[in-house]
């Protein structure tokens, strides 16, 4: 699986902000948590082509578990996952829509993006723990603002997956119902921000 963490500085450019949805009530996996927009690979999103490769140093680091094509398909399944969840698309504005058979891309595409993976930073990988009956692998990924698309007509569009999205700072954020593991990657990420730490946590 993958996730996107999108950041999005204050007015003031000092303080991060970043975007979380609530699980829905009758989920299975983490029900009423708020979580950052992601979900689980599907075979399209190593097929599909993105303008843009990621960036030589997250390649690297997810090659330790991964193949190339694997690779590519965990950072594209966290973009798609953000514009189904959420509406919102990281990539470049074109005129010319590539062809696709798979429907969630050809739905991203039609909005006239497409999709580019230069901008994404690799935050952490964790696996569920043993003792819990569903399970995921998932690499936490993160971006800027300012490389995504649809932020201005706000967060009216998604799958209804997840609901009361919004933008929170940190402190906010630590607030809310969180599982575990995304208490600890906006721990992580905010010793990143802070210059504290350049690790990759696994």
């Amino acid at each position: 699986a993958a996730t996107l963490i999108i950041l999005r500085k204050s007015e003031d450019g000092q303080a991060h902000r970043v975007l979380m949805g609530k699980r829905d009530a009758s989920h299975k996996f983490m029900p009423n948590k708020y979580v950052f927009p992601g979900g689980k690979v599907d075979n399209a999103d190593g097929r599909i082509m993105p303008l843009t490769q990621l960036n030589a140093g997250v390649e690297a680091m997810l090659l330790k578990g991964c193949s190339v094509t694997k690779a590519r398909a965990l950072a594209m399944a966290a973009l798609r996952e953000t514009w189904e969840e959420a509406g919102l698309l990281v990539g470049t504005k074109t005129d010319k829509v590539p062809n696709t058979r798979s429907a969630a891309w050809a739905d991203y595409m039609q909005q006239g993006v497409v999709p580019s993976l230069e901008n994404l930073e690799l935050i952490a990988r964790a696996i569920t723990p043993p003792h819990r009956t569903r399970r995921f692998d998932t690499r936490f990924f993160a971006v800027e603002a300012q490389h995504v698309h649809g932020i201005e007509a706000g967060l009216q569009r998604g799958s209804g997956e997840l609901l009361a999205m919004q933008w929170v700072t940190f402190n906010e954020a630590l607030q809310l119902d969180l599982p575990k593991i995304t208490r600890f990657i906006l721990g992580h990420l905010q010793k990143r921000l802070n210059g504290e730490t350049k690790d990759v946590p696994f």
